[in-house]
């Protein structure tokens, strides 16, 4: 048996996922910057999905309109 708790495991993943959702916003800013942000929440859609990270809609909108306008935005807090 190992020492460690047994959330270290949960802990990890939920790390991976904050990592992963970290760099889905940092590949869309920097290739949608300026693009309507309707196609800026799709490929932030997109990309989460693939990750494997689930982003609730307003979450998205905020993150688009704010890539739009701002040609970046803070990477969802996820779990």
């Amino acid at each position: 048996m190992s020492d460690q708790p047994r959330e270290t495991g949960s802990s990890e993943a939920a790390d991976a996922r904050q990592e992963a959702a970290e760099h889905v916003v940092d590949r869309v800013g920097s290739w949608d910057e300026g693009a309507e942000p309707q196609t800026v929440r799709d490929d932030l859609e997109e990309g989460m999905d693939k990750a494997g990270v689930e982003v609730d809609d307003a979450e998205l909108d905020r993150m688009s309109d704010e890539i739009h306008d701002e040609g970046t935005t803070e990477a969802p807090d996820v779990e």
